[in-house]
């Protein structure tokens, strides 16, 4: 099949739904949370239970940040295994969903405010695979990966989220996947241990960030840097902020907006994710 007819069929199979397909954002936490059975991966399990089962999922991971914006467009995307230190279980793990070409030609269409490259080389990355494998552990659903300009601030990617709504119309699950407080410098080790440890400015800023998404003050999330002390703890780089960013651009009106994991691990990382629609 010719890469035309194969997006013509993926693009007439795709119909506008009365009710949107929800966006998800992810706190994935450890690679280890790929292949263990713990409070985390067993809400994503449930998660895929209790949503329609998409035609496709697209993620904005943390760990794939590129010059411009790419979109994996490959048939067979390879399992990423991009850390290190971890037990060779960890290395093994292969999760072999599709790719969907067609998809990726569908998402360049619809983006206007930038262009976007479809990228043969990547893959689905830790971020991607250790979540989406719970949720979807036949691997028979597409699963995409759009990568995070690190060129460009934190407004433009959430306005640039906000051009993907068509694909939830479409039943497309589209997923941030990072974690709102991520300052790996300062984990506590001796606490991994420990459920729900928290240092209180990663509690505090936490419960500030689910506030300001509860009460739709994106701007204030946009602009985190002005949130004080707390906020440049939590993000001292901002890939792993960055896909909550998509999420919330993907925010239709008054959708309804819910959390689950809302849990602290080892100080200073939370897995709080956010469920909308």
């Amino acid at each position: 099949m010719s890469p035309l007819s194969a997006f013509n069929n993926f693009t007439s199979s795709l119909t506008w739904q009365d009710k949107m397909m929800p966006v998800l954002f992810i706190g994935h936490g450890s690679p280890m949370n790929g292949i263990q059975d713990n409070e985390f991966s067993a809400r994503w399990k449930k998660m895929a239970q209790d949503i329609p089962t998409p035609k496709a999922v697209l993620v904005v991971s943390a760990h794939w940040l590129s010059k411009g914006t790419r979109i994996t467009a490959m048939d067979l995307p390879q399992t990423i295994h991009d850390f290190g230190g971890f037990p060779q279980e960890l290395f093994e793990v292969q999760y072999p969903a599709p790719g969907n070409p067609a998809i990726a030609a569908e998402t360049k269409k619809l983006v206007k405010m930038a262009s976007i490259e479809e990228d043969h080389d990547w893959g689905l990355d830790h971020g991607t695979w250790t979540v989406v494998r719970h949720m979807y552990p036949e691997a028979n659903i597409p699963v995409l990966q759009l990568s995070i300009d690190r060129n460009k601030g934190p407004k433009n990617h959430f306005e640039l989220a906000k051009e993907l709504l068509a694909l939830r119309k479409k039943g497309v699950l589209i997923i941030g996947s990072g974690n709102m407080v991520h300052n790996l410098g300062m984990l506590a080790w001796d606490k991994i241990d420990e459920p729900g440890f928290g240092y209180d400015w990663a509690l505090e800023i936490n419960e500030r960030f689910k506030k300001h998404i509860s009460e739709g003050d994106f701007d204030r999330l946009i602009n985190f840097e002005g949130l004080g002390a707390e906020s440049q703890l939590a993000i001292p780089t901002p890939e792993h902020y960055l896909p909550l960013l998509y999420t919330l651009g993907l925010k239709k009106g008054e959708e309804q907006v819910s959390f689950f994991n809302d849990r602290a691990v080892a100080g200073s990382l939370t897995m709080t994710s956010v469920k909308i629609g």
